[in-house]
């Protein structure tokens, strides 16, 4: 399997609720640096797995529309804490429609699978990873 991963970071503000989530369940702002993974089993005619400069781009769209927002404002997420985890799959289905729509050029249909991580810090993370 052949993959290739690019990044970009985001800052958001939120709060949770249930006791489990302590303090943060304050509103609280966290940075995080976000991974992207696409994956496929064999290379495109070009010997690509992705075109990187498409990745990146659509990967910044993508976390462009959650940087500097509360999330706690945000009708797409009522209802729902936005741990790291949610986080990471919305991201991660947001690049697959995008891939699907085609914003990744016709080779990237050829992906199966991308795989989203979010960092907190430098000793914690948290992923989703989806078929495509």
């Amino acid at each position: 399997m052949f993959s290739v991963t690019v990044r970009d970071h985001m800052m958001i503000a939120h709060s949770f609720r249930g006791e489990v989530f302590g303090p943060a369940q304050r509103l609280h702002g966290a940075t995080y640096v976000v991974d992207a993974t696409f994956s496929r089993a064999d290379l495109d005619e070009d010997g690509l797995v992705v075109d990187i400069g498409l990745a990146r781009d659509e990967l910044a769209a993508v976390v462009g529309e959650l940087n500097y927002r509360n999330l706690d404002d945000e009708p797409g997420f009522a209802g729902q804490n936005t741990s790291t985890e949610v986080l990471a799959r919305f991201v991660a289905d947001r690049l697959a429609d995008r891939i699907e729509a085609g914003n990744f050029g016709d080779n990237a249909r050829g992906l199966s699978a991308v795989k989203v991580t979010l960092h907190e810090s430098h000793i914690a993370s948290a992923a989703y990873e989806r078929s495509l």
